[in-house]
C-alpha cells in the first residue's frame, strides 16, 4: 500500500507542476512524432529506421564486448552513413519537404481566393464533369490535372500551350483517340485549360501499384505524389472515373459525386457559387422574356 501511495503522490506532484506552456509543448511534440510515424509508414523510411536501430544495437554490443576492429569499422561507416541516407532516400525527403511547403503556402494564401477565380473554377468544374461523363460512356481514356498550390510549369512545358476556357466539347475533342493531343494530360490552372498532351512523372513506388492499372492511372498517381494537384482519370478499358490525390487513387465516381468532390478539393467559395447560380437563373429568365416578346 505504501508503494501505491508514493506512486500516486509522484503523479499528483507532476500533475500540479504542469503549466499551459508544458501542455502546448506536449501537443506540439505529439504532433511532430505523429507526422514522422505517418511519413515513415508511407515510405521506405520505415525500413530505414529498422536498419538504423539494428545498426546501433550491433554497435553497442561490439563496443560492450570490446571488439575493437568491428567498433572501428562501424564508427567509420557512421561518418558517411548520413550522406548515403540523403542520396538513397532523396525522393522521400523531397516529398516531405514539398508537403511542408504546401502547408506553408496554404497558410500564406489563406483568404486569397477572389470572386473571379471562383467563377472560373465553377464553370470549369461543370464542363469537366460533363466531359468525364461523356468520355466514361464511350470508354474514352482521359487524364485531367487540376493545379492547386504547387505550380506545374515543368509539366506544362512538355505539352502544347492552349490557355482556353474549358468546355465539354473541347475536352472530348482533345481526348478523341485520333486527335494529335489525346496522348497525355490536360492541365487546368485557375479554371483555364492551360495545356494539353503534357507528360507526367512516374510514381515513386510503381512496383507496388496494382498491375491492372494502366499508364494513365500510374501517371496520375505519380503526379499526385509530386504535387498537391487533383488528377482525374477516365479508364479506356472500363470507362471508370477515378481521382488521384496525395499518392492515393479513388475509383468509381459518377458525374454528381465527381462534381461534389472537385468543388470541395478546389475550395470554391460557396457564396460565389450561389451568386453564379442566381445570375444564371436571371440571365435565363431575361432570355425567356426576350424570346416571348
Amino acid at each position: 500500500m505504501e508503494f501505491i501511495k508514493d506512486f500516486l503522490d509522484v503523479i499528483w506532484n507532476v500533475a500540479i507542476a504542469i503549466t499551459l506552456r508544458d501542455v502546448v509543448d506536449i501537443i506540439l511534440l505529439t504532433t511532430v512524432i505523429y507526422i514522422l510515424i505517418t511519413f515513415m509508414r508511407e515510405t521506405r523510411a520505415g525500413q530505414l529506421m529498422k536498419g538504423i536501430i539494428l545498426y546501433l544495437v550491433f554497435y553497442l554490443l561490439c563496443n560492450q564486448f570490446e571488439l575493437r576492429a568491428m567498433t572501428y569499422i562501424l564508427e567509420s561507416a557512421l561518418s558517411v552513413g548520413l550522406i548515403t541516407v540523403v542520396i538513397v532516400f532523396q525522393p522521400e525527403l523531397r516529398r516531405a519537404l514539398e508537403r511542408f511547403g504546401r502547408v506553408s503556402s496554404n497558410v500564406l494564401a489563406f483568404g486569397a481566393e477572389n470572386s473571379e477565380r471562383s467563377t472560373l473554377w465553377h464553370v470549369a468544374i461543370n464542363e469537366i464533369t460533363d466531359a468525364c461523363e461523356s468520355l466514361s460512356e464511350t470508354s474514352t481514356g482521359a487524364l485531367i490535372v487540376l493545379e492547386r498550390t504547387t505550380k506545374l510549369g515543368e509539366q506544362i512545358e512538355t505539352g502544347t500551350y492552349m490557355n482556353a476556357k474549358p468546355s465539354s466539347e473541347l475536352l472530348c475533342n482533345i481526348f478523341y483517340p485520333k486527335t494529335p493531343l489525346h496522348d497525355g494530360a490536360v492541365i487546368v490552372r485557375d479554371g483555364m485549360l492551360l495545356a494539353a498532351a503534357c507528360y507526367l512523372p512516374k510514381p515513386q513506388k510503381e512496383e507496388l501499384i496494382n498491375k491492372q492499372l494502366g499508364s494513365r492511372h500510374r501517371a496520375a498517381i505519380g503526379m499526385s505524389e509530386n504535387s498537391d494537384a487533383v488528377i482525374i482519370v477516365v479508364s479506356e478499358e472500363t470507362g471508370v472515373i477515378s481521382i488521384a490525390e496525395d499518392g492515393q487513387l479513388t475509383r468509381g465516381f459518377d458525374k454528381e459525386s465527381l462534381r461534389k468532390v472537385l468543388r470541395e478539393k478546389i475550395q470554391i467559395d460557396q457564396n460565389d457559387t450561389k451568386k453564379i447560380r442566381k445570375k444564371s437563373k436571371t440571365d435565363k429568365n431575361d432570355g425567356d422574356k426576350k424570346a416571348k416578346s
